[in-house]
């Protein structure tokens, strides 16, 4: 089954909710999922019934089915964290919701760096960033920032191990192919597919 052709519009399930976002070229949101007041940077993908809000990530991005960026904190300090003390509009005809509130939630984002994978089910918590490069295990929960190129997993997520040697990682990082034009990453393409990370650094470090 070949895959769906993608382009410098994003392709967006009907069923998806996009709201106060900017999407990137060759970028595709999933059926039923909620991405609001994010950026969803080039050639990344978010899959069906995710839910992301005040998030930027990176390019070439791949989050899986039913995760959760950003999840929404409930005000424990007050008498009540109940949603009324917040969206009130939505149970009282004469009051307006808590701007302050929303403020303070927007000011925790998730920062997510290029080429990061995250897997079914993980759950980042807000204020947390994921460097390049780093997977998050299918249901993990990230409490903690994850480092660029380290895998994680487990509840709270924990590192289990580097995917290269912080020497290649930091290459990789000066290499930066994530801004390469599409032209470029045609070009190299067999050389993604098949090339040794040291090989792939070798030939395309300037």
């Amino acid at each position: 089954m070949a895959a769906k052709k993608l382009g410098t519009e994003p392709l967006i399930d009907p069923t998806a909710k996009v709201r106060q976002s900017t999407l990137g070229r060759y970028t595709e949101i999933g059926a039923r999922t909620a991405f609001v007041e994010s950026t969803l940077g080039d050639y990344s993908y978010v899959v069906n019934d995710s839910n992301v809000i005040y998030t930027t990530i990176g390019k070439f991005c791949s989050i899986a089915a039913h995760t959760r960026i950003n999840p929404g904190n409930h005000p424990m300090q007050r008498a009540s964290q109940s949603h009324f003390t917040y969206r009130a509009s939505a149970y009282f005809d004469d009051a307006t919701d808590d701007d302050a509130f929303f403020a303070w939630r927007r000011s925790t984002p998730v920062i997510i760096g290029h080429d990061v994978w995250i897997g079914h089910g993980a759950i980042i918590l807000p204020g947390r960033t994921i460097g390049t490069g780093a997977v998050v295990a299918g249901g993990a929960i990230v409490t903690k920032d994850v480092a660029p190129y380290t895998i994680v997993a487990g509840n709270p997520a924990k590192p289990i191990r580097r995917r290269f040697p912080e020497a290649v990682a930091e290459r990789l990082m000066a290499l930066a192919w994530w801004d390469w034009e599409h032209a470029e990453l045609r070009s190299a393409l067999e050389d993604f597919r098949s090339l040794s990370i040291e090989a792939f650094l070798e030939k395309h470090e300037r």
